[in-house]
Order: structure tokens, then C-alpha cells, then sequence
């Protein structure tokens, strides 16, 4: 009888129990059944969310997400082309790191931590903006207030090939060649001496690649963002003080140290593979990845795939990772706060102001803020965001198959640096590109490229009302 009264009890205090709440479902009760939309660039990372982490929110809240990967020019120009007409076609969209100043100004995107604070019922428990690594300062407004939440942060390394780096006979050759030790690049004179003596066309092997397209802004950031800054030009060599990059006006783009920069960075056409000239990012991954050069700058979200992936890589664990060659006082620049070495890339998906269903929205972007999901989306795109996720043992593992590309980022990523904190990076950028074509073809030498250039910024400023004459 006792026993048949504690069974009964227990029973009677099961039932009386609500049921353990799932916050996911919860919080969708109402929105299930929505549909939203997003775009971005078809990258790694990107292309995870789309094909693993998509459905995996949809099984949770019943929230569809349909997400689109497309290249980087059309994946902004769909983007800023909705939010300019107030359309509503995409609920969340990425946000570039270098972007994020225009799109603040133009009151573009929903205050996430404001819309958070305002309606608590939509706040996990598993998400926090204090998780983030400090990339995600980047999308703040003057009040602290984010506006986006970031799910890629890489930086642009330099990659070699270990494998012939660390040939006997090569090392031999080399020494005999050019008198010293073969070793990855410090300076941009050994870089070229690398490049030059690796460049085998009857091979198909060459010494470099080189970020080039001659008609796609992936040239200008290469330039702007990678060499420039090693050479000691930072900032696009725009002086914000004066509005002004020329150094006739107080800037630097057209300085004699841009021009050296410059001629440089054209003259490693000699060594690069013939498909250099219409490479963007995606196109010198695949370069490096299928064996034809040497060494080159390639962005983080490449670098792992690249030294562990057999199925796309044919360099899996032949992969060196090191810090870029440059100037000397380069480096005392990028400690002392006052430069930097290299591009620190990235970017977030925020809301616009014209999506039609921000609340589903907001779920999805701290669905994808979870520390839970990150380490998988790590393996899968080279990307870091959140500070744990450098500690999980699967990224510590793949961090030792990649000659310890997570590692580097995580001790040296303070020395890298995103694009300047620029409004009118977007009006600038297609200024200035142009010019820097026209070197890559060899229409305009180094010099007059560049003088071009910043007379064409200079008077891009003054038109935005930034010029201080």
C-alpha cells in the first residue's frame, strides 16, 4: 500500500511538473512557420552556415532560413541595393568588416543590443556579446551598441610550401644561387628571390601568387591592405586629419614608399602562374591548393582547408604558415599600436531596418552566436570569433595538421588590422582602383598610378565634404 502510495505521488508529481523548456522552440512559438532570408559571399564559412547550421535552426525553431551565397560583388550589391530601397528582401545580411562605417551612417541595420534589451523573451541563455573575441568591436557604434554579430575573423598569412622549403637539394641549389639559407621570407628581397627561384613553368610550378584581377577590388584590398601596410603605408596612406591622401595635401598613397610598394607588388607578375592577373581570393586559394606556387599572402579562411583537405587541396601537409615578410620598423609599429602587418578580415550578419521579420531574424543570429556551434564552423572555414573556441581539442587538432594557423592567429592576430574606419570606403575604393588596374596591365607605371590615384581620392573627399581645404 505504501509503495502503491509512492508510486502514485511520484506519478501525480511528473504530470504536475511543466516540462523541461527548450528555449529554441519556446521562443519561436509564434514565428514558426517564417522564412528568412540572407545573403553573402560564397566563402567557407558562408557555405557551412548555409549547409549545416541553416537546417540545423530550422529543426529547432521551425524558423526557415533560405541563404544565399553568391561572389562579393553581387552578394553587396544585393545587399545594399534592398536596404537603399527600404525593400525588405533579405532579413539578415553579411556585413564586411570595412563596411560597417558606411552602413551605420546611412542607419541601415537594427541595434541587436538594443532590440535584445527590448524584448528579453528572445534572449538565450547561450549567447552572449561578451563571448566574442575583441573582432567583434569592430561592430560597434560610439555607444558600445552592436549592430552585427560576427561569424568569420581570419587573417591573411603568408603560406609556403614546406615540402620544398625544406628539400635538401633546394635548400643546396638555393644557397649555391643567392648565398644565403633557404628559410621563409623576411624581407621583400628574399620573397623575391624565393619567388624568382621557384618559378618553373615547365613544371607548373611557379614562385608567388598574387592577388591581381584586373577589374575586381580584390587587387585594390591586396594592395592596400596587405602590402602597403608591410611596406610601412598605412591606413590606404589617407591622413583623415587633412581629408586628404595625396602627399602634396599631407597624405601618403602616393609617397615614395607606396611607390616602391607598388612596383614591387607588380614586378611579382613575373613569378606568379598566368591565372594571377584574374585571381581574387577564391582563385589564389585554389592556386596554392593545387600546387602551383611556391609561397604567397592568402586569407585565413583558405589556410586550413588548404593543409588538411585531400578532397580540394593537393599540398595537404606540405602547408608552412608564418607571418608576412616586411620593412624594417614594420613590426616595432604594429606592437607600439601605431601600424600594422597585414589585413585582420571578417565579417557579420546583422538585420536591416527593412527586414519584415526582424524578431525571427534576431533568433537566427544568436543561434549562430552559440559557443556550441563554433568549433566545427572553425574546422570547416578557417574562422574564429569566439575566444573558447581556440581552446576546443577538434581545433587543436586541425590547428597541429595546419602548421598552427590557429595558434598564429591567436598570438600575433594583434599585430594584423581591418580596414580603416572609413564612411566612404565604398566611393573611395572605386576612385582609387582603376589606377591600380592600369599598373597591373601595365597601362600606368607604379608612379603615375599612384599619383593618379590620390588625385582622384583627394578629390572624391572634397566632393563627400572630408577635405579640410
Amino acid at each position: 500500500m505504501i509503495k502503491h502510495l509512492l508510486a502514485t505521488t511520484l506519478v501525480s508529481l511528473v504530470i504536475a511538473q511543466p516540462a523541461m523548456a527548450d528555449f529554441w522552440s519556446d521562443a519561436a512559438a509564434d514565428l514558426k512557420g517564417e522564412t528568412i532570408r540572407g545573403v553573402s559571399e560564397s566563402t567557407p564559412p558562408s557555405n557551412y552556415v548555409r549547409d549545416v547550421l541553416a537546417p540545423a535552426f530550422t529543426e529547432a525553431t521551425g524558423i526557415k532560413v533560405e541563404f544565399e551565397t553568391t561572389s562579393w560583388d553581387q552578394m553587396y550589391d544585393k545587399a545594399i541595393k534592398d536596404m537603399e530601397a527600404n525593400s525588405g528582401i533579405y532579413d539578415f545580411v553579411y556585413i564586411e568588416q570595412d563596411i560597417i562605417y558606411s552602413y551605420l551612417a546611412r542607419d541601415f541595420l537594427v541595434d541587436l543590443s538594443e532590440a535584445l534589451a527590448n524584448k528579453p523573451e528572445l534572449k538565450s541563455a547561450d549567447f552572449s556579446f561578451d563571448d566574442f573575441t575583441t573582432f567583434i568591436d569592430n561592430f560597434r557604434n560610439e555607444n558600445g551598441d552592436v549592430f552585427g554579430v560576427p561569424m568569420e575573423a581570419f587573417i591573411k598569412v603568408y603560406l609556403y610550401r614546406k615540402d620544398l622549403f625544406e628539400n635538401p637539394k633546394e635548400q643546396a641549389a638555393f644557397k649555391e644561387k643567392y648565398g644565403y639559407d633557404l628559410a621563409p621570407a623576411k624581407n621583400f628581397e628574399q620573397y623575391r628571390d624565393i619567388a624568382e627561384f621557384f618559378t618553373r613553368p615547365g613544371d607548373q610550378l611557379w614562385g608567388t601568387t598574387v592577388q591581381a584581377a584586373s577589374g575586381h577590388p580584390a587587387s585594390f584590398y591586396e594592395f592596400f591592405e596587405s602590402i602597403a601596410p608591410t611596406y610601412g603605408v598605412y591606413n590606404w596612406g589617407i591622413n583623415l586629419d587633412a581629408g586628404a591622401a595625396s602627399v602634396e595635401n599631407g597624405g601618403q598613397m602616393n609617397s615614395e614608399l607606396a611607390k616602391q610598394a607598388l612596383a614591387y607588388w607588380v614586378s611579382l607578375l613575373d613569378f606568379a602562374p598566368p591565372e594571377a592577373t584574374a585571381s581574387t581570393w577564391d582563385e589564389v586559394a585554389s592556386t596554392f591548393a593545387a600546387g602551383r606556387a611556391a609561397q604567397g599572402w592568402v586569407y585565413g579562411e583558405n589556410a586550413a582547408w588548404i593543409a588538411t583537405n585531400p578532397e580540394k587541396s593537393t599540398v595537404v601537409g606540405k602547408v608552412g604558415v608564418t607571418l608576412p615578410p616586411m620593412n624594417d620598423g614594420v613590426m616595432a609599429d604594429a606592437e607600439a599600436g601605431k601600424g600594422y602587418i597585414g589585413y585582420y578580415d571578417g565579417g557579420a550578419f546583422g538585420i536591416p531596418y527593412s527586414s519584415k521579420r526582424k524578431d525571427a531574424a534576431l533568433l537566427w543570429l544568436e543561434y549562430i552566436g552559440q559557443p556550441s556551434v563554433q568549433a566545427d564552423w572553425a574546422l570547416a572555414g578557417s574562422r574564429v570569433v569566439h575566444q573558447a573556441t581556440y581552446d576546443d581539442p577538434k581545433v587543436l587538432a586541425q590547428d597541429a595538421k595546419a602548421d598552427g594557423y590557429f595558434t598564429l592567429m591567436k598570438e600575433k592576430g594583434y599585430l594584423f588590422k581591418g580596414a580603416p574606419e572609413y564612411p566612404f570606403h565604398a566611393q573611395v575604393r572605386e576612385a582609387v582602383a582603376p589606377f591600380i588596374y592600369e599598373a597591373i596591365i601595365g597601362q600606368l607605371s607604379a608612379d603615375e598610378a599612384l599619383d593618379k590615384a590620390a588625385a582622384a581620392a583627394d578629390a572624391e573627399l572634397k566632393q563627400l565634404g572630408y577635405s579640410k581645404k
